[in-house]
This record gives structure tokens, sequence and C-alpha cells, in this order.
């Protein structure tokens, strides 16, 4: 009776949900029966943002190399009381604002030192674009402006369509997921910058106007909620990762305002003079704290290094060609980057006429087309590339493809029927189930899509290259059933999609299909798949750096040699030496001699490195302990003559 209640209930519930939403004689009508669409939405939200970024959140070890450096300058916060300049590994950090450390650095003080700790600002900035995503898109989340009655049935039916579809979207894709179960501060700029355009396009479709006060009295007024929730959260964007948090918001709204002939009445309304004044308050004092404490070398560092010279330059070796952007989203925001294109193109964005004549009500989707072509063309012209940098677009993204797909849907009686591909048998259901040639099209990318993942993931062990870290890793990745579990959930999908196809009342159920598989690939496939990463890669450097607190002795340096591996700071707590070329790990011993005080030092290291940098022989180290590669032993000090 219980699995009863838990399963079979709520997918009755879920069942007459969308039969009502998806027919045009609903036993369920949206506007009647509202509590029970708010109910199963966000009952949906619930399971989407837990499967997605809180389930086991904190049960895998940081991930080398970044994740690490931010937990540590954050526990650093916390131990010297400078909650001004940041330091990792007893050296200034100036790569990135405060806010995700402070955020961490709370996190600790309420929770204790732990993987939760670090985790939890960027999965709740991923849930609070979900919540916002889906708040936006069903109030605002119209495509047919022929309709101008906003209480009319079709109207709700797409507007909850959208809001559940597009929610879920912005947190059911790689790109999302990674960085909202990583304690770095990408996730955290995305979703202070995400929710800030949420808010301001809030603000801008529901501003009410008025000609009761003059032009002075209307400066001194606040703004309505959204914009002034739109100022708090670009300022708190630009504590995350500086100055892009407001160039990018700002290009977006500028374009847009521009394109849809609003600039001016929107600059009246948004009350510019409060707006700037609490942007200053969030964000000037750190800034001038910080720069008052480290001076020039701040400045050089973080506006100079990097911000200006990553936009100009290639930094740490990050180049890519200028098309990069458009293989990371196709690959990153499948399988939902199939649709695109038609989302774009539908967004009609050459027909500036046409949009200027709608009321603000319906410009979210030409709203999301600039937020998305902004981001991608602004990072596409930058010199250095990372795929972290277009994570910002991913709301927008999953914008136009829920609306792409809520409008075909809840559309009836519009459009031309594809049919020449001889998909659909009988004549006379055209009218009512029809599908046109541009989401057909897109369907059959889907489709191949899904096809195409299923069999790399079944041939995938054949083509896994070497790692040092795990000898045989095809073998092993083999063995743990990974890659057969992603070609039997692709392949799945793509059968069941191909199956829709060949029945004319079921291609509505493809987005469907594709949101619950992704979810189920999730679940069987992701998370193991975090899990085993984390035995063979991070467990044996965690384990490593208890074993360092229990042999180190006072005064004793520690070394590793060949890698750098930030997360063996934040798990022993102790600051250590990286070497990974031997004349480095010459030239500190020829400059520092006389100022090494202990006797012996701990080295981690491959049997490998331990050879070609530090030139040890086995019977010249006292082995402690080896984890997987990685060994732990002790030498004496090189400045007295042995091991150098």
């Amino acid at each position: 009776m219980k699995i009863k209640f838990i399963l079979v209930i709520p997918l009755e519930i879920i069942k007459h949900w969308w039969r009502s939403l998806r027919t045009s004689a609903e036993p369920r009508s949206p506007i009647k029966y509202g509590h029970i669409y708010w109910i199963v939405s966000v009952i949906w939200i619930l399971v989407v943002s837990y499967i997605a970024f809180l389930w086991h959140l904190g049960s895998t070890a940081l991930v080398d190399e970044t994740e690490p450096l931010f937990a540590e300058a954050a526990r650093q916060m916390t131990v010297t009381g400078n909650w001004v300049t940041p330091y990792f590994n007893e050296s200034t950090r100036f790569d990135k604002p405060p806010l995700i450390y402070w955020l961490m650095a709370i996190g600790y003080k309420v929770i204790g030192v732990n993987e939760w700790a670090v985790r939890l600002p960027s999965a709740l900035s991923a849930i609070a674009l979900i919540i916002l995503g889906f708040y936006t898109l069903r109030y605002f989340g119209f495509t047919n402006s022929k309709t101008k009655d906003f209480s009319a049935q079709k109207n709700h039916r797409q507007l909850w369509l959208a809001a559940c579809i597009g929610s879920a979207l912005i947190g059911l894709n790689l790109q999302t997921i990674i960085w909202g179960r990583m304690g770095v501060s990408d996730m955290l700029l995305s979703g202070c910058m995400g929710s800030g355009l949420f808010c301001f396009f809030l603000g801008y479709a529901s501003e009410v106007k008025s000609n009761k006060l003059t032009v002075i009295k209307k400066q001194l007024q606040l703004p309505n909620k959204w914009y002034l929730s739109f100022y708090i959260l670009t300022g708190l964007a630009v504590l995350t990762k500086g100055p892009v948090g407001v160039v990018l918001p700002g290009l977006i709204i500028f374009c847009f305002l521009v394109y849809v002939n609003q600039f001016w009445s929107v600059v009246r309304e948004i009350r510019l003079l409060w707006g700037i004044t609490i942007f200053l308050v969030i964000t000037v004092p750190w800034y001038v704290l910080v720069i008052l404490e480290n001076g020039q070398s701040y400045i050089d560092s973080f506006f100079g290094y990097h911000n200006f010279e990553r936009f100009t330059d290639v930094v740490n070796g990050h180049d890519a060609p200028w098309y990069f952007y458009f293989i990371i989203v196709l690959a990153l925001f499948a399988p939902w980057s199939v649709y695109l294109p038609l989302g774009i193109m539908r967004s009609r964005w050459w027909q500036y006429n046409y949009w200027r004549k709608q009321p603000r009500q319906y410009h979210l989707k030409i709203f999301a087309f600039w937020w998305f072509i902004c981001i991608f063309v602004f990072f596409s012209i930058s010199v250095t590339k990372l795929p972290s940098y277009v994570l910002p677009l991913i709301p927008a993204a999953a914008i136009l493809v829920a609306l792409l797909w809520s409008d075909a849907i809840t559309q009836h009686g519009e459009g031309k029927w594809f049919t020449k591909f001889g998909i659909f048998r009988r004549q006379e259901q055209f009218t009512k189930q029809k599908i046109d040639r541009g989401l057909l099209i897109s369907i059959i990318f889907n489709l191949l899509l899904a096809l195409l993942l299923g069999v790399a993931f079944y041939i995938s062990p054949n083509f896994i290259g070497h790692d040092p870290a795990i000898p045989k890793l095809s073998r092993v990745v083999a063995a743990t059933g990974l890659t057969l579990r992603g070609a039997i959930v692709w392949g799945s999908m793509g059968i069941a999609i191909a199956f829709c196809l060949t029945k004319i009342k079921l291609w509505r159920w493809i987005i469907g299909i594709n949101l619950i598989g992704f979810l189920i690939f999730i679940s069987v496939v992701l998370m193991p798949a975090s899990f085993f990463v984390d035995t063979h890669r991070q467990l044996p450097l965690r384990e490593i750096a208890y074993d360092i607190n229990q042999f180190q002795q006072p005064e004793e340096l520690i070394l590793m040699v060949g890698f750098k591996k930030p997360s063996l700071v934040f798990y022993s707590q102790k600051p250590i030496l990286f070497f990974k070329k031997k004349y480095r790990y010459r030239e500190y011993w020829a400059s520092n001699q006389d100022t090494i005080k202990s006797e012996t030092i701990l080295v981690i290291g491959r049997e490998k490195e331990l050879r070609k940098i530090a030139k040890l022989k086995p019977e010249e180290y006292q082995q402690l302990s080896q984890h997987s590669v990685y060994k732990l032993v002790r030498i004496n000090n090189p400045s007295i003559g042995s091991g150098f």
C-alpha cells in the first residue's frame, strides 16, 4: 500500500495534469484547478532540484585543481579572522572577489568544515535559478500574441507547460549540474546574474505606468521590488567575480531595450539614482578595503591579470578557436541544444517592428534571445576561453526551448503540416495532431543524438586514454558497467522517441521522454561516475593528507613533486610546497638551505617523480604510506647532503 501511494498515485496525478495541458477539452482546467497545478509543479521542482544538486552533494571529496583553492581560502578566513584578503597556502589569492569565500566560511561556522559547506552556495544558486525561471515563465511565458486575453484557457496551459519545462531545462543539463555541484564561483555568478536578469524582466513586464507624479518625485521613490532585487543581485554578482557581473547584465539590458524601443521609458521608471546608490553600497566597501590592505599588487593581479588580460590575451594556456562555444553549448546543453537553433529562429529576432508593437508581457522570448546572444558573442570575442564562461546563458537557452515546446504542444489550427516523410498515417487527424517542419527536423536530430550517445557510451571503453593516477583505466571503467548503463539509457530514449514519431498522438511526449530520461541518466550514470572518480582519484590524496597529520614531526616541511594537488592543503590543513619541475626543486634548496630547521622532510609523489625530480632511490627514503600510485616518504634535508 505504501509503495502504491508513493508511485502510483503521484503518477496518476501527473497523468491527468499532463492530459489537461495538452488537450483542448481538458478534464482539469488550469484556471479552475490552479491549486493542483501548483502542487504538482512544486513537487516537480523539488524532484529536479534534489536529484540534480542536493543528492549526495557532500558525499565525494573536493576535486583538484580548482575546488580546493576556494575551499581552503574560505577556511583560512575562519582561522585568521581576515575576511578582506583571501589566502591559500600562505599566499594571497586575488583571483576572485570574496562573496563565494564568505558564503563558504559561513557554512563552515554553521555545519562544519566539510564538502557540504563548500558546495552548498553553488547548489542553492542553481536552485534559485530554477525557481525564478519557473516563476517568470509561469506568468510571462506567452508565445502567441494574437490572443490578447491573458486569462484565456490556452494561454494558461501554455504558461504552466513553459514553466515546468523551462525550469527543468535550467537544471537538467551537464553545464549547470557540473558547476552546480562544485565549490567554485562560476555557479554563484550565474545564479546572481541570472536571478538579477529574471528580476529585471519581472519588473519590466509588471511595471504600471503612472503620470500622477513629477519626474523628480518619481526618481526619489524606490523602484518596484523586482528592479530593487535586480540592483542587489547585480551588486552581489560583482562581489562574486568582478566587473563582468555588471558588464554582461548591462549589455544584455541595453541591447534589449534599444531593440524594443523602450530604453528611455525604462530609464525613467527604473530609478537609476537609487540603483546606483544600492549597487555602490554593496560593492565599493570591500574593494576599498582590499586595495588599502594590499595596494597596487591587488589592482595589477585582479583587475589587470584576471579581468583585462583574460579578455585580451591567453591566460594559463586557455586558448581555443572561435567556434569553441558552439561545441560547448551543443555538448553541455544536450539534448536540448538540438532545439536551440529553432528556438532562436522562432524568436523572430529580425522583426524588430513586430516586437516593438507587442505589449511588454510578451517580450520574454526576445529578452531571452538577447540574453543568450550577448553572452555567447562576448565570450567568443574573449581570447581566453573556458567552458564555464558561458554558464550564465543557460537560463536563456532553456527559456527559448521551453517556449518552443509549450507553443507546439498547445497550439491548434495554425501552420502547415509536414507529411512527406510518411511518418503520419491518418490524414483526418492532421488538423488536431500536427507537427511543423522545423520541430520535426529538430526531433529527428534529437533522435539521432540519443542513438549516437548510446553507441558512444557502449564503445567508449575502447577509446579511453591513459591516466597515471588509475592504471588500466579502460578495464576499470568497463568493469563498473557505467558505460553499459549510459548506452542503455540513451539507446532507450532514442527508441522511445522513434516510437513516438510513428504514432501521431504521441509526439508531444518526446520532451517528457527527454526529461525523465535525463533524470534517470543522472541517477544511474552521472552519480555513480562521480563516486568512481572520487574513489580512484581523490580518495588516495585524501588518505595521504590524513597520513601527513599522523607522521609529520615539528617544523617538518611537506613537499609534493610532479603534481599540484591543492586538496592536500585543504584536507591536511598544512602548508605544502609544490614542485612540477626539477630545476624549481633544486632552486628552492639552493636559496633556502639556511632557513630550513628540520633535519627531515616529507615528500609526496609517484615513484617516477621521486626519481626524476627529487632524484631519490628507494634506499634513500623511508616510505611511510602509499595509496594508489602516491607515496608519502621521509627524506633527510637535501640542503645538508642527502637526496639532492
